[in-house]
């Protein structure tokens, strides 16, 4: 491995891109590592005003100087093109969003090493930090990885673990997983440099997919556990929000615990207690406390808060969650 700084261009989007972007940028002043460019995704509308956002990559980027490319993805040859003449001797993927080609992942002279928010092979694919909360996993972490041509299936270089707490959402968890993920990437920087990496195969047996979270999935079903809606809960929770029906139409539900009340003559999705910590509704196997909600045009509230509004008759002892079907 050379002396002289490790020229690196850097692909990612999100906030945990920026997270192990950061970390190499941390490094600089050690002339361990060169980031010679970025590539990130093209800006977005978002927000009511619907104005181009610049990623938080691309943010971080421009601030420290960086060149910033973003193709909509690398079919075009001066895209390839422009990626050879940046001379890389390594490409650092990280939650990127556009499939990378054979061609581009031959570019540069080490190849590409992925920053993977699970511990392979288990969620390989889009999700795998909402995947890991909704199944129940005890405990996740990041892999860094050597890049092929497949889903998450190149040769794993390192792995950092990372224990899921009961109250985890996948915010909490995506941030501590960023965190990981940068010190997880110098980590195996450095091993690189020293040549002392070991690459591992995966088992492929023991493969699982994060699917891209929906919409759709969101949608509570009461006749399941009181566990496994609670994970539900916290598993899409900032993202899409796990959500229910009832009587004042679509009700988004941000948090919840699962009770110790129980009723077995009570229909799932039965409201069996309302008091200003919350509503108890039953489910298909014990019941769940619903502390946090949030009704169609309204923000994100107390269960205390909304017994005052508008809508506090939807939320009486007797009201069935989950009955009418509303367009989300």
């Amino acid at each position: 491995m050379p002396t002289s700084p490790l020229r690196i261009v850097f692909a990612g989007t999100p906030e945990f891109a920026a997270a192990s972007l950061q970390a190499i940028l941390e490094k600089k002043t050690t002339n361990k590592y060169e980031v010679v460019g970025v590539y990130t995704q093209p800006d977005r509308p978002a927000g009511r005003g619907q104005k181009l956002v610049q990623s938080p990559v691309k943010q971080l980027a421009l601030t420290n100087n960086i060149p910033v490319f973003q193709p909509l993805n690398f079919k075009l040859d001066e895209d390839k093109a422009q990626l050879v003449e940046l001379n890389a001797d390594l490409m650092i993927v990280a939650a990127y969003g556009i499939i990378l080609p054979k061609a581009v992942l031959d570019t540069p002279k080490l190849g590409c090493i992925n920053v993977h928010a699970s511990l392979l092979p288990r969620w390989r694919g889009a999700a795998p930090i909402h995947r890991a909360l909704i199944a129940g996993d005890g405990e996740t972490g990041i892999t860094i990885m050597q890049m092929d041509v497949g889903l998450d299936t190149g040769d794993m270089l390192l792995k950092a673990l990372c224990d899921i707490k009961p109250t985890d959402t996948s915010a909490t968890l995506h941030d501590r997983l960023a965190m990981i993920g940068g010190d997880a990437l110098i980590e195996a920087l450095e091993m690189l440099k020293a040549n002392t990496l070991v690459p591992e195969v995966q088992d492929d047996s023991l493969t699982s997919y994060a699917a891209k979270l929906t919409k759709q999935e969101a949608n509570i079903n009461w006749s399941a556990s009181a566990e496994l809606i609670e994970r539900q809960i916290r598993g899409l929770s900032p993202w899409p929000v796990a959500y229910t029906n009832s009587l004042a139409g679509v009700m988004k539900i941000h948090a919840a615990h699962i009770a110790s009340v129980s009723d077995e003559a009570s229909t799932p999705g039965d409201i069996l207690v309302v008091s200003k910590e919350g509503i108890i509704v039953a489910t298909g196997q014990g019941s769940i406390l619903i502390t946090d909600i949030q009704f169609a045009g309204g923000k994100r509230i107390k269960i205390q808060d909304a017994l005052n509004g508008k809508h506090k008759a939807a939320l009486e002892i007797g009201q069935r969650l989950g009955l009418i079907e509303q367009p989300l």
